[in-house]
């Protein structure tokens, strides 16, 4: 088998199969190298996927038991927890073989092992049989995502103290889960095992949930999460963890230092961000420069500073974020074969997939603030929104911000049901450079959800008709 390809990708997530693909559409032979043993990186394997499954199910579980009576179904349920692992490990295993199966189409080599970079071009693989492979190539893409970032003093066993990996295979319903991190994945995955039963609580070093996205939106997530039944604790750190016989001992202070107190948990999910995997690739040896985060220094053709060496996804800067890892993945796929590859990075969005919904692109209130761009706002809640309240969910709003002068969407931030799949307008607005109004005239489907974002669009200039 030739060893010799146009292009070596290493890490098969989704900036490194993408990549593959993309370079086999392209017409250049390319190998694609994953560790794992199955293709799809942290987010088919033990990430995006696997949660979504479950935050279906779970879904689909509380509203049986607190819903279905209001819409005159009368119904005995009863939690399956084994059958629901089985379901999630299904669509797991069906992706990851639908990765090679891409893989084949496209004349992709995808090969398991762990790959090392020996040199400009020359790529070193140990298979899981012990063996070692040598490729060459005139290019080599990095793209190994990232890893867990550890709690200093905590030693993770994936029983009683889980990362989201844990987390997302729990053998059963913990009575109390405490989790570490008011970000997207604790506060995912807490909601998760919140409507399958536990009481859940939620330690965060910061003085707020979810840093980074627009702090009205934030509170308001935080107060819905309250309603269903979630406990925060925020600016407070987590000093220590001890094991007992009936579970765990956590020890917590304010984050600016003071008392300790002891938080009785029978599971604690450690969620407190995630960082680059450079590690074991052989970069130091090559001279690839790392930032002080670890992560590949490229320039905005994801090039590195060692010639034929790039980098995409969550191992160079910008949100760690799997469509994001895939937009990189192709411009630099498409650039490697002569073409004019590009990533809008004020158009890329990020969705929490609770329920309900957060979703945000571009700016928000405090970004336009800090940067001094004068804009414009409109808000339209969902309790005002027919298909809403046809379906029982009105909590939330759409928030859509516009350049004050010229009325140029800047950035939306939608909390409520749908609401990922609502900003794709927004998103696809912001690609074309379009305004406010352009939302605003373009007729909506009624009744649906996605009529909230053009009541907010007109909103901006002050004529929202619903409300």
């Amino acid at each position: 088998m030739a060893d010799s390809f146009d292009a070596i990708v290493i890490g098969g997530g989704p900036g490194g199969y993408n990549a593959a693909i993309r370079l086999g559409q392209l017409g250049l032979s390319a190998a694609c190298v994953d560790k794992r043993g199955a293709f799809g990186g942290t987010c088919l394997n033990v990430g995006c996927i696997p949660s979504k499954a479950l935050l279906h199910a779970s879904e689909r579980f509380h509203e049986a038991h607190n819903d279905f009576a209001k819409l005159g179904i009368k119904a005995k349920i009863e939690l399956d927890l084994p059958a629901m692992m089985a379901q999630k490990t299904k669509v797991v295993s069906e992706l990851t073989k639908g990765v090679e199966f891409l893989f084949k189409k496209n004349k992709v080599e995808g090969i398991v092992g762990e790959g090392r970079i020996l040199a400009p071009g020359k790529v070193e693989v140990k298979t899981p049989d012990g063996k070692v492979r040598s490729l060459t190539a005139k290019h080599i893409i990095i793209a190994t995502g990232s890893d867990i970032a550890p709690l200093p003093g905590v030693t993770i066993d994936e029983k009683q103290i889980v990362s989201s990996t844990g987390a997302l295979s729990l053998t059963s319903v913990p009575k109390k889960l405490l989790v570490v991190g008011a970000g997207v994945i604790g506060l995912e995955l807490g909601s998760v095992w919140k409507r399958l039963g536990s009481e859940v609580h939620v330690v965060e070093f910061l003085d707020r949930v979810t840093p980074g996205i627009d702090l009205e939106v934030a509170k308001a997530f935080q107060r819905i999460l309250t309603k269903q039944g979630m406990t925060f604790q925020l600016s407070t750190k987590v000093t220590g963890v001890e094991k007992t016989k009936t579970g765990l001992a956590v020890t917590v202070e304010a984050a600016a230092g003071g008392s300790k107190s002891t938080i009785e948990a029978d599971v604690m999910l450690v969620c407190i961000g995630r960082r680059p995997y450079t590690d074991n690739l052989g970069l130091d040896g090559v001279g690839v420069q790392l930032d002080k985060r670890g992560r590949v220094i490229t320039d905005k053709h994801y090039r590195s500073n060692v010639m034929g060496i790039y980098a995409v996804g969550d191992c160079r800067e910008g949100p760690m974020l799997a469509h994001k890892a895939e937009d990189e993945a192709v411009a630099c796929a498409e650039l490697i074969a002569g073409k004019a590859g590009h990533v809008n990075y004020d158009a890329i969005p990020s969705v929490i997939y609770t329920f309900p919904e957060v979703a945000v692109v571009g700016k928000s209130e405090e970004d336009l603030k800090a940067e001094g761009v004068a804009y414009k706002v409109g808000k339209f809640p969902f309790t005002a929104n027919a298909r809403a309240k046809t379906i029982m969910a009105t909590d939330g709003f759409v928030k859509i911000l516009a350049d004050a002068k010229t009325d140029k969407v800047l950035g939306c931030a939608i909390i409520g049901p749908e609401a990922g799949n609502l900003l794709a307008e927004v998103v696809l607005a912001m690609e074309f450079g379009a305004s406010s109004e352009d939302i605003a005239r373009t007729c909506h489907s009624h009744p649906t959800l996605s009529e909230a974002v053009r009541q907010a669009s007109m909103g901006v200039e002050g004529w929202t008709m619903q409300m």
